[in-house]
């Protein structure tokens, strides 16, 4: 999953630990395996939910058709990264059905509490925190638009050919059977992310 998923799925606000939990899932994948210990205990929660949530995601058949598709459409090794961007796509697109709240209050409330434990993020985190906010990726998701320019981000930072840069033509081309894969995998996960 990518960033409004894990956010979405760390719990509801109203928990005393949301706020370390909401840090951790959003600050996990720059966080080292042996760096965890370093992290208040509700942040190091959030952190191996992320990684639990990435590893339910990884090996779940309904992703795995995602990523197949994708592999065959040129993504290669990216394929899994390329999904999860997906996935957040539809998550953005529809998102008052999964959730009370409408996605602009949504993301405007998870800024304001990121905001509030920017000191503590990881470097590479505080670099790019900025953007994420001044952009809106989270409300841009929910547009075509949005994924092609967080595709094109990524791309930049992987291996040239990555196909990234225009995945976006594939999730054009066969938008039903990844929405169809995103409304059969997604209640899945947030029945496992609710476990956790």
């Amino acid at each position: 999953m990518n960033f409004l998923a894990h956010l979405f799925l760390a719990g509801p606000p109203a928990a005393p630990d949301y706020l370390g939990r909401l840090t951790g899932q959003f600050i996990a994948d720059s966080v080292p395996g042996r760096q965890l210990q370093t992290y208040p205990a509700a942040v190091q929660a959030g952190i191996r939910a992320h990684r639990a949530i990435d590893t339910f995601t990884d090996q779940h058949s309904v992703v795995r058709r995602s990523t197949a598709r994708l592999r065959a459409a040129g993504a290669g090794k990216y394929a899994g990264v390329v999904a999860d961007v997906f996935m957040d796509h539809f998550l953005a697109r529809y998102f008052s059905e999964f959730s009370g709240e409408r996605l602009p209050d949504f993301t405007q409330r998870v800024y304001a509490a990121l905001a509030s434990q920017q000191a503590g993020f990881p470097a590479p985190v505080q670099r790019f925190f900025p953007h994420l906010v001044q952009h809106n990726w989270l409300l841009h998701y929910a547009e075509l638009e949005g994924i092609s320019r967080a595709l094109l981000g990524l791309s930049r930072r992987a291996s040239p050919g990555s196909g990234m840069d225009t995945a976006t033509v594939e999730l054009r081309r066969h938008y039903a059977a990844y929405e169809a894969d995103f409304r059969e995998f997604f209640p899945a996960l947030q029945a496992h992310a609710a476990s956790l």
